[in-house]
């Protein structure tokens, strides 16, 4: 059995450093292989995590449109095939396993660029039963999404065990929040269980209008991430998330978060 969990939220909030603490924990404690999956188009992920990436499911997707479009003479995207009599699903496939970048327990899958002009129907098909496919080999599924979660339902057809609403501590930061949110109501996809994460508080408590905007909400708040000044050196430095110290106190906030909900 897999356990997806799909983090989404404004840009600059901090998604992908707790995308990279939910690895770091689920790499720690359970037991089973990872898949993270970045979704956000600028693919900076594998950064935090300490992996290089070489290609992105987006340089696949246009690289086999492409081929598509050069076969249209002999007859081959009628037929459904590339040059060389390679199906575009097992093109597909072959590539995105290829593209799998290896971490110690844990691959990463980067989505990448954004589709550009054309016809993308047929190989986003293709390429949602590929990643769906090649997810029923994990235990875990971590998934860094862009801002809004109106791609995700194009990119997986499998259910989200848990959405964690990433906000900065700032009105602003809440109402966008809750209009994610209310976007897991439109999607083909079901989404099991979501939650409030509040990321890069300086205070020791929430303040109080901070509060009562996060009781209005529709989801409920599962935790509070401090602000942090290692986290910061780590992200001058280039350096990979997971290696910051298990008394680090955004590790040990998100750990808390996770044994709630896991």
């Amino acid at each position: 059995m897999t356990t997806t969990i799909a983090l989404a939220g404004k840009g600059g909030v901090g998604k992908t450093s707790i995308s990279a603490m939910i690895v770091k924990y689920l790499m720690q404690v359970q037991s089973g292989s990872i898949l993270a999956i970045d979704a956000d188009p600028s693919s900076n992920l594998n950064m935090v995590l300490g992996l290089d990436l070489e290609w992105t499911v987006g340089d696949i997707r246009e690289d086999i449109l492409e081929q598509v479009k050069q076969s249209l003479g002999a007859g081959g995207a009628a037929m459904g095939t590339l040059p060389g009599g390679m199906n575009k699903r097992d093109y597909l496939e072959y590539h995105i396993r290829s593209s799998l970048a290896e971490g110690p327990q844990f691959d990463l899958i980067a989505m990448g660029r954004s589709e550009g002009p054309g016809c993308y129907c047929a190989v986003n098909h293709n390429l949602r039963d590929v990643i769906d496919g090649i997810s029923k080999n994990y235990r875990y599924i971590v998934i860094d999404n862009e801002a809004g979660l109106e791609h995700l339902s194009r990119r997986t057809t499998r259910d989200v065990d848990f959405l964690l609403v990433v906000s900065d501590p700032t009105q602003r930061g809440l109402v966008a929040a809750e209009r994610v949110a209310s976007f897991r109501h439109e999607l083909d996809i079901h989404i099991e269980h979501a939650y409030l994460i509040l990321n890069g508080l300086r205070e020791p408590e929430i303040p109080a209008p901070l509060k009562a905007r996060i009781d209005a909400l529709d989801i409920p708040l599962l935790g509070v991430v401090p602000a942090d000044d290692e986290l910061s050196s780590f992200e001058f430095a280039g350096r990979p998330l997971v290696q910051l110290g298990d008394d680090s106190p955004v590790y040990q906030a998100v750990a808390a978060m996770l044994k709630k909900i896991l």
